[in-house]
């Protein structure tokens, strides 16, 4: 793994201002999501890094921007903000660092460009839903903010525009990972009065949200064959998203596969949480994440030593931290 200095250097960002604000990214993406930032820094090629870690760190800022207090305020702050990223889109200029590392990363992934654009057309859905009474309303939701939201990732990791199976596969896999998320989050979401599971799929086991937060045994064992429909679905879910391994560049399967397995370790965790789900989320064991990222190390370095070695460059030599 090339350190930050060299990764920034292998991806041709050599302006010291810039420089700085890939810097300041990279910080704020490893404090709140310090697994991925592990995976992305461990598994992917150096010249991408700083790309994927520029379209997250747009993704999580704009997020918060809409995640809290009353809709109305979200809504205008939503309003704000979009004006300024079209207004640097447009311009090629802007003030915060956030944006001036998006603007630097279309530079070199125009394709991103698209995705920013639907993600923020779709950025009003998350203002505006507060629960699904449908699956219906769910699969609008899923098509309109969560895969929008992975394509501005996952839009990077091919070679050009995403195609059709692409995405497709994309859209399998988001689904089943904000399945999961939700399954996962199931007391936060309630104590927020926010559920991510369908109504109709409470209906249907005799339950209602309010009588889950009331944890009494009828809510209990009705949630039991619910977990059990969920977790299979999401499992079905994740087992086709491998799918998605074989549509990229071969240097890049390593992270798309380590992404799939640690959704896999994380609902294995939940299905054992099983009912205490309404007392907090799970996590996967640590060991067992620690083992598909050391797992697909040695599958990236391999991939990497090899084309190195067509080349004619010989094996990786830099095993700097």
């Amino acid at each position: 793994m090339a350190t930050w200095p060299k990764t920034l250097d292998q991806a041709g960002i050599t302006d010291p201002a810039l420089r700085r604000d890939y810097s300041e990214q990279r910080q704020l993406v490893a404090h709140y999501a310090r697994a991925e930032y592990t995976a992305v820094r461990l598994l992917l090629p150096a010249p991408l890094v700083p790309d994927v870690i520029a379209a997250t760190a747009f993704m999580h800022h704009s997020d918060n921007l809409i995640d809290q207090g009353p809709a109305e305020e979200r809504i205008a702050a939503l309003a704000d903000w979009e004006s300024r990223v079209h207004a640097a889109l447009k311009s090629g200029e802007a003030d915060e660092p956030v944006l001036r590392t998006l603007l630097d990363t279309l530079a070199r992934q125009p394709q991103l460009r698209q995705y920013v654009e639907d993600f923020l057309a779709g950025a009003p859905l998350e203002v505006k839903t507060a629960g699904f009474a449908t699956e219906r309303d769910l699969q609008h939701y899923i098509d309109g903010y969560s895969l929008p939201a992975f394509l501005l990732i996952a839009c990077l990791l091919g070679d050009g525009a995403p195609t059709a199976p692409y995405v497709a596969g994309c859209r399998t896999f988001i689904e089943a990972s904000q399945r999961l998320d939700f399954l996962n989050d199931l007391a936060e979401d309630l104590a927020g009065g926010r559920l991510g599971i369908p109504e109709e799929h409470l209906t249907r086991h005799g339950l209602t949200p309010t009588g889950l937060t009331g944890k009494d045994g009828t809510a209990v064992d009705g949630l039991r064959p619910l977990l059990g429909d969920q977790v299979r679905q999401i499992r079905s879910g994740l087992s086709a998203s491998y799918g998605l391994v074989d549509l990229v560049p071969a240097r890049n399967r390593p992270f798309v596969r380590a992404l799939v397995s640690i959704q896999g370790l994380t609902l294995r965790a939940a299905a054992r949480k099983g009912t205490t789900l309404l007392d907090g989320s799970a996590r996967p064991q640590v060991a067992a994440a620690l083992r598909v990222l050391a797992r697909e190390y040695a599958a990236a370095r391999r991939g990497r030593d090899t084309e190195s070695a067509v080349s004619g460059g010989g094996p990786t030599a830099d095993k700097t931290a």
